[in-house]
């Protein structure tokens, strides 16, 4: 392998990868990726890191943390999954994606390796990260959990801090069939003395996280309950936050958050609790790095797919919110736009339970249903059928670009086109 194409190619064909084939990618054991880390000198010892899981919001959390500690001052790690739109998304320090050659190299010295361990996909790309982070002595990582906690190959770290955004229902099959199981697989991620922020209060499965850190001795604390955020204005119909106000007891932020979205005011709790606990640690974050930092974390970190505005002409708009929370944000935020009709781009995966999704879907809207383009992709017929028990009404469309082009040809003045239903989706529209 001499290319970066051809070690993709390797990577995405050789090793189990759940994006596309689903849970039989998942082990059921961290054993693959301590064998990994011991097979590169247990590289996760040598940096320190804070942990993110939860079901919504964790990729929002990371990226906004991730962003303030840069602009403070410290070389920050970012590891977070899965990507949009090129494989290097995923490990990026001080928001730069690593290089083409180092994927490369990596794959190139350990393919015997692989073969030996057999490890999935998301497990030597945890080993790739921690391995970078550590030759590169970051400052600091910020490590987002790909799925669950407890069982996570990123839970071989022992962080400063933990903190889990909020439990949903989400991977059901995996993670367990009410919230209470789910947030013991979350929960999962809390270490024996090692402080964890929960950013919501959520009456069904609180007693899991403080009986969890209770039996740790992990100092807990829930962020809706030491935080209040306000958005005190918008701007324009795009959502894009003017003048957030977080207090707490003792400060109060005036905040322009480039990250749109009505769920931010949840996610920025998390964020801004752990910034007060970091700096309890001893890291220098003022005031106005957090101020600049939010401003521009997508400058900052390269996220996308967060309540993105694509045009203003038809104003046309993506989210990879997926799950029945996810889309429970991306109708609120749906509803917070003058529009005189909805075109809804939607596609999905085929391992998921998607009725929750679809029943919550407004009728009215004009559907464009598609297949993302993995194996995982439930096909646009199968979509459509399903949907229609539920009174959602439209068209099949041979791909995801095309059913986007049909909606935005279709839409007139005053339209909104909203494509969204999978990560999978918006990574298309992204590309």
């Amino acid at each position: 392998m001499t290319t970066y194409a051809e070690t993709l190619d390797y990577l995405f064909s050789q090793l189990p990868m759940f994006t596309r084939i689903g849970a039989s990618a998942i082990k059921n054991n961290l054993d693959n990726t301590i064998a990994l880390c011991t097979l590169l000198g247990n590289p996760h010892k040598k940096f320190k890191s804070v942990h993110i899981a939860g079901t919504n919001g964790k990729g929002s959390t990371s990226h906004m943390l991730a962003a303030i500690l840069q602009t403070a001052g410290y070389k920050t790690g970012l590891y977070t999954s899965p990507h949009l739109k090129d494989f290097r998304e995923r490990i990026r320090i001080n928001g730069q994606m690593i290089a083409e050659q180092t994927v490369i190299d990596f794959v190139e010295n350990y393919k015997a390796d692989f073969e030996r361990i057999q490890p999935s996909f998301f497990e030597m790309t945890v080993a790739l990260a921690f391995d970078i982070f550590a030759k590169e002595q970051v400052d600091i990582a910020i490590v987002e959990v790909g799925l669950g906690g407890r069982l996570d190959s990123t839970n071989v770290i022992t962080p400063l801090l933990s903190l889990i955004t909020n439990i949903g229902w989400d991977h059901m099959n995996m993670l367990g069939n009410t919230l209470p199981e789910i947030a013991r697989e979350k929960a999962g991620i809390i270490k024996t003395d090692i402080p964890v922020i929960v950013s919501e209060r959520q009456d069904e499965v609180a007693d899991v996280f403080v009986n969890k850190a209770n039996e740790l001795n992990a100092p807990i604390t829930f962020a809706l309950d030491t935080w209040q955020v306000e958005m005190a204005a918008l701007q324009d119909d795009t959502l894009i936050h003017k003048n957030v106000i977080a207090r707490n007891s003792s400060k109060t932020y005036t905040l322009d958050i480039d990250l749109t979205g009505t769920y931010q005011q949840k996610n920025i709790k998390g964020v801004l609790e752990a910034v007060e606990q970091l700096r309890a640690q001893g890291y220098t974050i003022t005031d106005e790095h957090i101020q600049q930092a939010l401003k521009q974390v997508k400058l900052l970190t390269g996220l996308h797919g967060r309540w993105e505005v694509l045009s203003t002409s038809p104003l046309t708009i993506c989210d990879t919110g997926h799950n029945p929370d996810g889309i429970a944000e991306v109708l609120k935020n749906i509803a917070t736009i003058h529009y005189k009709q909805l075109h809804f781009v939607i596609g999905m995966v085929n391992d998921k339970d998607i009725s929750k999704v679809l029943a919550m879907l407004p009728k009215d809207a004009i559907y464009y249903f598609c297949k993302p383009d993995i194996p995982r992709g439930l096909t646009a017929d199968e979509l459509q059928f399903t949907a229609n028990k539920f009174g959602l009404k439209g068209g099949t469309y041979p791909s995801v670009k095309t059913a986007l082009n049909a909606a935005q040809m279709a839409a007139e003045d005053h339209d909104l086109v909203f494509a969204g239903g999978s990560t999978f989706v918006v990574a298309e529209i992204v590309e």
